[in-house]
């Protein structure tokens, strides 16, 4: 019986990106898991991506498809990961996000596994408020939120700064973005993606 996990993304320099990568790498960890990644839909100009550098930085991760929001029905579990803006989740998320209430009108998202990962430029950029602001919207659905349990011991280790919390792992991008996902994340990252699979996993079999 497969599991279904769906990683649903936002990147605009790719440490969302990377990140992503290493959570799938931890759902596929787990027995009877797959794992899709899904980029949500651009919405930024083409001259705005062009003047900032993204548009070049984005054709590392240009293979990774495109997500359609009737996707997430199919999903047992779906894992969202953004880049945090002011404290909230991107523009291009919550525009996705908002595209989904056909799937609220008929339940469809009811009971799947849900969980989010974020990055920000610096140490106090929000990451625990973009989850956290961002967990309402998967509860509106009726989705089971889960974050990363403190069994991952490197939520605690206080020798670098590192992103990452009890909400969902996390990465620091630094202001010019040019700092990239540490070690101690990205393990934290694979923990997260392994946590979702496993529980998304005892679920469905439950159910059956």
């Amino acid at each position: 019986m497969n599991t279904k996990v769906l990683i649903v993304y936002y990147s605009m320099y790719g440490h969302i990106h990377t990140m992503a990568e290493a959570v799938a790498e931890g759902v596929r960890e787990v027995p009877d898991c797959s794992v899709e990644l899904r980029q949500v839909p651009e919405i930024v100009p083409p001259e705005v991506l062009r003047a900032s550098g993204a548009e070049e930085a984005r054709k590392a991760f240009a293979h990774v498809p495109t997500a359609r929001v009737e996707e997430l029905a199919d999903a047992d579990a779906i894992l969202f990961g953004t880049p945090t803006r002011f404290g909230n989740m991107c523009a291009q998320m919550r525009n996705f996000l908002d595209q989904t209430g056909s799937l609220w009108a008929k339940g469809r998202l009811v009971g799947k596994v849900a969980s989010v990962f974020v990055s920000t430029a610096t140490q106090h950029g929000g990451q625990e408020t973009t989850a956290l602001t961002f967990y309402p919207t998967l509860l509106h659905h009726g989705m089971i939120v889960v974050g990363v349990p403190y069994t991952e011991s490197r939520l605690t280790h206080m020798g670098e700064i590192v992103g990452g919390g009890p909400y969902g792992a996390g990465t620091l991008a630094a202001s010019d973005g040019t700092r990239r996902p540490s070690a101690i994340e990205l393990a934290i990252a694979r923990t997260q993606g392994h946590h979702v699979a496993d529980i998304a996993r005892r679920l469905k079999r439950g159910s059956s």
